[in-house]
């Protein structure tokens, strides 16, 4: 790519270990999600990933090549591998090797000044440094679970109570899910670990969630509902938070993609539309194209 991306995405390149692929893996991570979802809905993508020597090769990563990202490796890094286990009661999660950090010595002058950034973490890889990078006027979104993930090699991945950081104050749109934190932190206990203005995405599974926008005093100053939008098969639910946040952000950053939406809040419906069909593919490869993600915002919603 010349010149500066219009989204700069950050985090890492992990394989998920799967019986359903001959390779015994399959390439994940919420900058590989991210990246691809913002690229096929048609910004400028540049990319900085940490990814081990497979990972790097993966034919996943040339499909985001192809999309027109430019994929920045850090030299000599290495992502994290997950053992994912889908119970009634949520996501079961090891992990055989973590994860190196994003050094943004990593990054492109070129890229510094992009209007937009993506951190898209999945193991905790993304040092505080990282807050201080994007422009002051750029619109910085994160990926909040990937900063709550505790990883010990062979051991069984647990969650960390949430925690503001340089990267969490920085960041304009945060998302994270309902399962990524316990029964009694409430939204509004997560609001005060926020700056004023930033809106938080909690998202809730079929039964959508609710955009809750900051105020001066670390209250939540308004809130919006969103719906979710029916799946036609259930195939693969990972990656379904990241193409969700990525779509809204999307809309954000470009608002055009949503123009023809009718009914206000079309940066929410269009992340529900991209958080719908990841759903109906394995992996990556259920990542929507614009037109596709286009089509399925007229679908009905889910009741909550």
């Amino acid at each position: 790519m010349s010149g500066t991306p219009d989204v700069v995405v950050v985090g890492s390149a992990c394989r998920d270990l799967v019986d359903d692929d001959p390779r015994g893996w399959r390439l994940g991570g919420g900058a590989s999600y991210s990246a691809l979802a913002l690229a096929r809905l048609g910004l400028r993508v540049g990319a900085i990933v940490v990814a081990d020597e497979l990972a790097a090769g993966s034919s996943e990563i040339e499909m985001i090549r192809d999309a027109g990202v430019d994929v920045r490796i850090q030299p000599g890094s290495r992502g994290p591998i997950f053992i994912n286990t889908e119970t009634p009661t949520g996501r079961i999660q090891e992990t055989p090797q973590v994860s190196d950090p994003v050094d943004p010595a990593a990054l492109p002058d070129a890229w510094r000044s992009a209007r937009a950034w993506m951190i898209a973490p999945v193991a905790a890889e993304i040092p505080d440094v990282w807050a201080e990078i994007p422009p002051p006027d750029a619109h910085v979104a994160l990926g909040w679970q990937g900063l709550l993930r505790v990883l010990v090699p062979g051991a069984r991945v647990h969650h960390r109570q949430p925690f503001t950081s340089p990267v969490v104050w920085r960041s304009n749109l945060i998302g994270v899910g309902v399962d990524d934190i316990d029964d009694v932190t409430s939204a509004s206990d997560l609001a005060t670990l926020l700056r004023p203005g930033a809106e938080m995405l909690l998202t809730d599974g079929i039964h959508g969630g609710n955009a809750h926008r900051i105020g001066p005093d670390g209250t939540i100053a308004s809130t919006r509902h969103w719906h979710s939008i029916p799946i036609q098969s259930y195939v693969d639910p990972v990656g379904a938070g990241d193409s969700f946040l990525s779509g809204v952000f999307a809309a954000q950053v470009e608002p055009s993609l949503v123009a023809h939406w009718p009914d206000g809040d079309g940066d929410l419906r269009l992340g529900a539309a991209c958080g719908s069909l990841i759903l109906e593919g394995p992996g990556l490869f259920g990542v929507p194209h614009r037109e596709d993600a286009i089509a399925r915002m007229a679908g009905g919603d889910n009741p909550d």
